[in-house]
């Protein structure tokens, strides 16, 4: 097999660019920005608990919340080629 290997076995390990503005692509994808992500994190006070309600939180805010956070992480992945 040939495999073409990038990087530096260094002991500080490897970083892929030099600047926050490269654009980055794998398996063949456009490279592409980096992404912001416009959604927060999602805290929760609460204790999850599926016996609180049906959806394990207090509100369903908290729910909607961590769906758009994970749908613009794959929207990420796969802008990258990272994700089909």
């Amino acid at each position: 097999m040939s495999v073409e290997y990038i990087g530096h076995n260094g002991e500080d390990g490897m970083c892929v660019g030099l600047a926050s503005s490269e654009k980055l692509g794998f398996y063949g994808a456009t490279p592409a920005a980096r992404t912001d992500f416009t959604a927060a994190a999602v805290v929760t006070t609460v204790a999850v608990s599926t016996t609180s309600n049906i959806w394990g939180f207090s509100t369903s805010t908290q729910a909607n919340a961590i769906v758009t956070l994970v749908n613009e992480i794959r929207a990420a992945l796969v802008t990258l080629g990272l994700k089909s």
